[in-house]
């Protein structure tokens, strides 16, 4: 095997496909990277058998052949070589070298007929929206996918299409996060529960641009493919939570409020909340909505903080507990002026909802507040 790129083509594939490479493993085949010519192209791929990368890139191939080779070491050499061209041969005794100007590396391979076959998939649906719709999407639902492993299908994210919209749905039994976004195609009814380790990739891998990105679904695999790359991941088997059962579609009382303004407030209330020297959830911050007005506040051992800020109000007076992160972590993936805070009662769950559209809803469960 021979071949000869540039390095920004290299480095443009190796960030995308380091992402599928096993961190743990007990098999050294699994930290590697597949390399395999095929005309004049050049396929890499990685597989931490839950997820697997594939990138393609057009270069000059003057042999033919394969190998595996240690990712990070192969990474981190491209990275610190200069920005030309960079020729990469498997000498006879199996060993990768590396010339690019005055440098040259030669590294231990491993045999490329133990490295695992990406599953094969049959798609039984498929959707294609633009990159930074995606993007978009996941950035604002997987900080509220579970992460703990006792409850495996809330570690993922739902993929639900219905009426020619999608929603992404993330649930770690103390908040929700909803986005929605209708598609240009017409498509299948469908839903699968994506594994948020998977989405993070995703997410790094995807571009803030128009260009599109295809996903599509089989009986328990699915596959994501964009520009040269191609993403194949496990679907999480199991039953996922009946969201619209579990979203209040009344409320007692309401605020809008401008975003910005009572974003601060939590930041600044949540350096008492979750200071080092009590745990933030004995002590949760307190809500408390009167006419024309929300107070924030929360006392501990560390000090005590109050948040006034003039709002509009509907409904009536309410005091309620909450997690302080989770109304911040809701509240930092909203791109609009103005919101709605909507509670039921003091131990009913919230929502955070636009005022001017459907695409999102944020729901929060309150903590009950310790008697004074």
């Amino acid at each position: 095997m021979k071949f000869s790129c540039y390095k920004d083509k290299i480095i443009k594939a190796l960030n995308s496909v380091v992402k599928g490479v096993a961190s743990k493993t007990t098999m050294p085949i699994l930290e590697g990277i597949l390399i395999q010519t095929n005309d004049n192209e050049i396929k890499l791929t990685t597989y931490d058998l839950e997820i697997g990368i594939e990138y393609v890139i057009e270069c000059e191939v003057k042999e033919q052949g394969s190998t595996v080779v240690n990712a990070i070491m192969f990474s981190e050499i491209i990275r610190k070589l200069p920005d030309t061209e960079i020729e990469i041969t498997l000498n006879d005794k199996n060993l990768l070298e590396i010339e690019c100007e005055g440098s040259h590396y030669k590294l231990a391979t491993m045999n490329p007929e133990e490295f695992p076959e990406l599953p094969k998939i049959e798609i039984e649906n498929s959707i294609e929206l633009e990159q930074n719709n995606l993007k978009n999407m996941i950035r604002k639902t997987i900080f509220a996918v579970s992460t703990e492993e006792s409850r495996p299908i809330f570690t993922g994210c739902l993929f639900e299409t219905e009426n020619n919209k999608l929603n992404l749905v993330a649930v770690d039994g103390f908040r929700l996060a909803l986005r929605s976004i209708y598609l240009s195609q017409k498509t299948n009814d469908f839903n699968a529960v994506i594994p948020g380790k998977t989405l993070n990739e995703v997410n790094k891998i995807l571009s803030d641009s128009f260009e599109p990105v295809k996903i599509g679904i089989a009986k328990n695999q699915a596959l994501f493919e964009l520009d040269n790359c191609k993403i194949v991941t496990r679907i999480i088997d199991g039953e996922f939570l009946n969201y619209k059962n579990v979203i209040p579609t009344n409320w007692e009382t309401r605020i809008k409020v401008n975003k910005n303004n009572i974003q601060d407030c939590f930041e600044r209330i949540s350096l008492i909340s979750s200071s080092s020297i009590e745990k933030e959830k004995k002590y949760p911050v307190k809500v408390n909505v009167d006419i024309g007005k929300v107070t924030i506040s929360c006392t501990n051992q560390t000090g005590d903080a109050k948040e006034e800020l003039f709002v509009a109000t509907e409904g009536k007076n309410l005091e309620a507990g909450f997690n302080p992160k989770y109304f911040l972590d809701s509240l930092k993936s909203i791109d609009d002026e103005d919101v709605y805070i909507e509670f039921g009662s003091s131990i009913s769950p919230c929502l955070v909802k636009s005022v001017e559209n459907n695409d999102y809803v944020y729901m929060i469960l309150p903590i009950r507040l310790k008697e004074d």
